[in-house]
C-alpha cells in the first residue's frame, strides 16, 4: 500500500498529464511545504509528517477564507475552497463532537485536573491517545477550557 505522500506525488503526475493545472499546482505546493517541513524538522518524510503539514494547510487556506470574506473576495474564497477540498482527499475523516468530548473527558479523568493551569496535562495526555492524529487540537482545547475551572 502507497504511503500518502507517494499517492500525492503520483496525484502531481496524473494531474499534469490530463492539464489540471489547478489541481496541478495545488498538489505541488503541498508537496514543496511537505519537503520543505522534512527539511526544517530534520526528518525523513513519513505520513505523520505529511498529515502535520496538509492540516496546517488546510488550516491557513480555512483562516484566509474568513479574511477574503471580510474583503468581499468571493473570487478568493471560491478558490481556497477548491483547494481545500484538493487536499482534504489526503486527510483522514476527522473525528465527530461526541467522540472529541468523550477523549477529553477520559483524558481529564486520567490526569486528574481540575483547573485550566493543569490545561497541559490534559493536552498531553490526548496526544498520547491512539486516535491524536485524528484530533482538531483548536476545538479541543476549547472543550477542554470549558470544563475545567
Amino acid at each position: 500500500m502507497p504511503t500518502i505522500y507517494e499517492t500525492l506525488r503520483a496525484d502531481i503526475i496524473v494531474a499534469m498529464k490530463a492539464k489540471d493545472s489547478a489541481r496541478a499546482t495545488s498538489l505541488r505546493t503541498a508537496d514543496a511545504a511537505v519537503q520543505r517541513a522534512s527539511m526544517d524538522l530534520a526528518k525523513p518524510i513519513d505520513d505523520a509528517l505529511v498529515l502535520t503539514t496538509l492540516r496546517k494547510a488546510v488550516k491557513n487556506l480555512q483562516d484566509a477564507n474568513a479574511e477574503f470574506t471580510k474583503g468581499g473576495r468571493a473570487d478568493l474564497v471560491a478558490t481556497n475552497v477548491a483547494e481545500i477540498a484538493i487536499l482534504e482527499k489526503y486527510l483522514p475523516a476527522g473525528l465527530d463532537a461526541a467522540k472529541v468530548a468523550a477523549l477529553v473527558d477520559a483524558a481529564i479523568a486520567a490526569t486528574g485536573a481540575t483547573t485550566k493551569k493543569e490545561m497541559g496535562k490534559v493536552v498531553a495526555a490526548l496526544k498520547q491517545s491512539p486516535e491524536a492524529g485524528l484530533i482538531d487540537f483548536g476545538a479541543a482545547s476549547k472543550l477542554i477550557q470549558s470544563k475545567l475551572a
